[in-house]
């Protein structure tokens, strides 16, 4: 024998029903204290500082960094290197 049971109810009712603890007051809080940490967080922030650490040497490392991963990727795909003045002489053959 085979019965179903069809309950329409809410998810609190549920919760209740099931005798669950009601949750919703304490993730509030942790709700709240999370965004005033963020919030000081933000406020405390120096944007020059923030930059400052992530590029201790300005625009100058940034440059050098681009043309670090430009130099490896035309390696990585066999382009030869840019030539230098010694090239230029013509080959003997």
């Amino acid at each position: 024998m085979k019965f179903n049971v069809v309950v329409d109810c809410t998810p609190d009712e549920a919760r209740r029903f099931l005798g669950l603890p009601d949750l919703a007051p304490m993730q509030q809080r942790v709700m709240d204290a999370l965004e005033r940490r963020m919030v000081a967080a933000i406020e405390g922030t120096d944007t020059q500082k923030l930059l400052d650490q992530w590029m201790p040497f300005g625009t100058k490392g940034l440059e050098q960094w681009q043309a670090l991963w430009g130099q490896l990727s035309q390696a990585a795909m066999g382009f030869p290197r840019p030539p230098s003045g010694d090239d230029k002489k013509p080959k003997r053959g």
